[in-house]
């Protein structure tokens, strides 16, 4: 951020592509005791409105029960929960086109709109989809108690340094149970519940998981690491009770549904698009169809995601290499990626529609994504109307890397406004 020079767009011109009723919001905005502070982005001649200050809370699931699956880089479900609430109504499509565990497309159903997500990995879709229908707990817990987990096939030795023999026999005939019926057609209701489930408790660092001690639930060690991790700890992997776990996690991920949002979902869900492919060519959307994108874009090359879901991507039958991720290296190739997804964004929002583009402190905070987000967005026909930056204490995850609060890593969400003319 810079001040502009005489040269430059005036606060004034910012001011005209304000979204007036959230902007009048963010200044009065005083909900967790801290007055918000304003400043100006100053980005290819462009000049936005910026608003800083703890707009949501940052407990730890303070969400939805359903909403409780581990991903990399998942944002919190009070970021989609914040505009979706603000910037449409119900029976609008919400989407996020890079769903991930899909926070934007379950908070979008929850609050009475039509979800819509898509993401470059199929492991997404697998995880978002049982949730949007969830099945009662009675059907998971008979389906639990009627599967057949005899295996007799190998076993990898790399998978050793994670399982039990025996637990791994169990998943190996879990696993083939799914990829055949996923190859024969699909997966039921229940099954693909069992499945999301399963993909969810395959390591961590607590006996609620099937492994032994290793990484948190939401990235994977290689066999290599893990191998020094068990020598470092003096462990072997112990016996699981695959049935047990599965449905101690269904029972938790149920325990905020009610009959009668089921009755209300199901409508909804039923109208649900969720496709898997690049975010730049979605066409399952129509034209114009959508009224809120709130989204979250891979940040470089900060995270890993096919390293981080290896091994979930094993058990779901992926080939985590055929995945083609954007890992850009550069801000540079990272903005002309941005500009492809802006311009199917701009095809899909509808006029007076919104995008909430949520980017990052990269880099030990010397890169700032919203920076190049603007040029990008504008070139592709949408208004920058505000960047909000939410400023919060870092998550127990962070706390455990040893990751200070502003000193190193991601210090606060950092999201780009904009409104399609």
């Amino acid at each position: 951020m810079s001040e502009p020079t005489a040269a430059e767009p005036t606060a004034a011109a910012a001011a005209a592509h304000e979204s007036p009723g959230l902007a009048a919001e963010l200044r009065a905005f005083a909900t967790f005791g801290a007055r918000t502070l304003e400043g100006r982005l100053v980005s290819g001649g462009h000049c936005v409105p910026t608003f800083s200050n703890e707009f949501w809370t940052s407990k730890q699931r303070e969400g939805h029960s359903l909403h409780e699956i581990s991903y990399r880089a998942c944002f919190k479900p009070s970021l989609p929960a914040f505009f979706i609430e603000r910037l449409s109504r119900p029976g609008d499509r919400v989407l996020d086109p890079f769903m991930g565990r899909g926070t934007t497309p379950l908070e979008a159903v929850l609050r009475g709109r039509v979800p819509c997500g898509n993401d470059i990995n199929p492991l997404a879709a697998m995880l978002v989809r049982p949730r949007l229908t969830p099945p009662t707990l009675a059907a998971v817990v008979a389906r639990i108690d009627a599967l057949e987990l005899a295996y007799d096939g190998p076993l990898d030795d790399d998978m050793l340094v994670f399982f039990h023999p025996d637990t791994l026999r169990e998943l190996c005939a879990l696993r083939a149970k799914f990829v055949a019926a996923e190859a024969a057609g699909g997966l039921d209701a229940v099954d693909a519940w069992i499945r999301m489930v399963a993909v969810n408790r395959l390591t961590g660092h607590s006996t609620g998981f099937f492994s032994v001690y290793t990484l948190p639930p939401n990235q994977a060690a290689s066999a290599k690491a893990q191998r020094k991790i068990n020598e470092k700890r003096h462990q072997t992997p112990p016996r699981r009770d695959v049935r047990d776990i599965l449905k101690k996690k269904s029972k938790a991920l149920l325990a905020d549904v009610s009959p009668m949002w089921r009755a209300a979902s199901d409508a909804l869900a039923a109208r649900a698009v969720l496709a898997t492919g690049p975010a730049s060519a979605m066409p399952m959307l129509p034209t114009g169809s959508v009224q809120l994108v709130v989204t979250s874009p891979p940040f470089l090359d900060v995270v890993q995601y096919s390293d981080d879901n290896w091994l979930r991507c094993w058990f779901c039958g992926i080939d985590p290499k055929s995945v083609p991720i954007t890992m850009a290296r550069s801000v540079a190739t990272w903005s002309a990626a941005m500009r492809e997804v802006f311009g199917e964004l701009h095809r899909v929002v509808q006029p007076g529609g919104h995008v909430a583009f949520e980017v990052g402190e990269v880099r030990r905070g010397t890169v700032k994504l919203e920076e190049a987000v603007v040029p990008a967005a504008v070139a592709a026909g949408f208004l920058p109307e505000l960047v909000m930056l939410n400023e919060q204490q870092f998550t127990k995850t962070a706390n455990c890397w040893g990751v200070d609060n502003n000193k190193a890593g991601t210090n606060s969400n950092r999201i780009v406004v904009l409104r399609r003319p």
